[in-house]
């Protein structure tokens, strides 16, 4: 029995770009093109009529921007959240943090090659974050002084010292095979790690845990 295509919503309110991503996703046998539209109202509406599986998603867009819409897909609160890959420029897009806060799973850079994409879409559809490491850094580098520690003073954290040390070096952009590497362990055990502390905190993935370790203040 051949497997459901991957069903994705494009949204970008560029023509050009968003043709040529259509026209790369398309061109995969496992994915689909549920939509396309050019503004955040129409993908939130579209999304409820097409159902995707992922939602690509522009950040600077005119009626609602891809923020907005994010959290009206993929926020806290939404009964049936659906999965956005947010795809962005560093040098015009400033809030890429706070489309991560709204409950997007993951980015990418719009000069991203199209392997890069189509793993990506991949990634996010089965559950996964998409957190290229580099990219990561420098997210965290240039948005970290946005990121203010939670009010209330400290909170008890119910993670292990070695859970912790886990969460600090997701927080600093690495991957499972350098955080075991570092650790000195495998990447087996690392993933083990990554799932008790994302089950530990109630986190959806590891954009939420990045968050949440700046706003812990784990990491600075």
């Amino acid at each position: 029995m051949t497997a459901r295509p991957i069903r994705v919503l494009v949204c970008d309110d560029q023509l050009l770009i968003r043709t040529g991503l259509v026209t790369i996703i398309d061109a995969q046998p496992e994915l689909e093109v549920a939509g396309e539209c050019g503004d955040g109202r129409t993908a939130v509406d579209l999304a409820a009529t097409v159902r995707p599986d992922v939602v690509v998603m522009d950040v600077r867009m005119p009626v609602l921007d891809g923020i907005e819409a994010t959290r009206l897909l993929a926020g806290a609160g939404v009964a049936e959240p659906v999965k956005v890959l947010v795809v962005t420029t560093f040098n015009l897009d400033e809030y890429v943090y706070e489309a991560l806060r709204a409950g997007a799973s993951g980015f990418l850079l719009k000069d991203a090659p199209p392997d890069r994409l189509l793993h990506g879409i991949r990634t996010v559809a089965m559950g996964a974050a998409l957190l290229d490491p580099e990219v990561t850094r420098q997210l965290v580098g240039r948005y970290a002084a946005r990121i203010r520690p939670a009010e209330g003073g400290a909170r008890e954290i119910p993670l292990t010292p070695r859970e912790l040390e886990v969460l600090r070096l997701i927080a600093d952009g690495l991957s499972n095979s350098e955080i075991a590497a570092a650790l000195v362990i495998s990447q087996e055990t690392v993933k083990t790690f990554v799932s008790r502390i994302l089950t530990k905190l109630q986190l959806r993935d590891r954009v939420q845990a990045v968050v949440y370790a700046y706003r812990q203040g784990l990491v600075a």
